[in-house]
């Protein structure tokens, strides 16, 4: 084999020995395009959540719908003053997208307080977290290959008890995801 010929196939190969945990398995990427209404969730239907707050989250586009590439949610926030813990995901960007209310959010060591209107990034492998500030909320929520992230809402809304904190930890974990500190405080 040529030198420049086994450069390339090993340069071809290297991300495949370096991420071997992001072969995700989803089912058949559909062929057609599709419509969700408002107010609705694909596949799940409302999906109500349990431990870090208590919101309903709608996946309009699920994973298995596009290989894995991308996945869309619309969270409605019924959590006033609750969010998530600090925490990354080992192969996800994620793009919030604020339709109603009001959040604070940490990304790395910057705080943002996010209105109507108002979108923010989340590069993988960068700690963030946050927290609802207003009554009730919306966000449309885009992860970026879509990862485990509808399997940790699902496991978390199938529970048949509020989640301890180390239990959160766990599940978070199965989904690549780690905790690496407290939720976020709302400043004054």
């Amino acid at each position: 084999m040529k030198r420049g010929s086994f450069l390339l196939t090993a340069l071809a190969i290297f991300p495949l020995s370096v991420f071997p945990k992001l072969k995700i398995d989803f089912q058949k990427r559909t062929e057609k395009g599709f419509k969700i209404n408002a107010g609705e969730g694909r596949i799940h239907g409302h999906i109500k959540l349990k431990g870090v707050n208590s919101n309903t989250l709608d996946v309009k586009v699920s994973g298995s719908d596009t290989d894995g590439s991308i996945a869309i949610f619309e969270q409605t926030s019924l959590s006033q003053g609750k969010g998530t813990p600090l925490h990354l995901h080992f192969s996800q960007d994620e793009v919030f997208y604020v339709i109603e209310g009001s959040y604070y959010f940490q990304v790395g060591d910057e705080k943002h307080k996010l209105d109507k209107g108002d979108s923010i990034f989340l590069p993988r492998m960068v700690p963030h977290a946050w927290t609802q500030i207003s009554e009730t909320g919306k966000m449309t929520v885009v992860l970026q290959p879509a990862g485990k992230l509808e399997d940790f809402f699902v496991t978390v809304a199938a529970l048949d008890h509020e989640p301890t904190p180390e239990e959160m930890k766990t599940i978070f974990a199965d989904n690549d995801m780690q905790v690496v500190g407290p939720p976020l405080k709302i400043e004054n």
